[in-house]
């Protein structure tokens, strides 16, 4: 490392917060892609509420087969 960066007088974990979430990127298949982006345009809303919405169904579904 070079001389001239001088770490002295840093705080370590200084931004951290224990309750942080954080909001990972999630990759979906293309196929995937146009079916979530052909029922978007068709309700007049974005991508990531229909995606979510998706989600939540399967997630009822889920808890119902439980």
């Amino acid at each position: 490392m070079e001389e001239k960066n001088d770490f002295s007088k840093v705080e370590r974990g200084k931004f951290h917060r224990r309750d942080g979430k954080l909001n990972l990127p999630t990759y979906l298949d293309y196929e995937v892609v146009a079916f979530i982006e052909d029922i978007a345009n068709k309700k007049g809303t974005d991508v990531s509420s229909v995606a979510n919405q998706l989600l939540r169904n399967n997630m009822q579904l889920a808890e119902v087969v439980k």
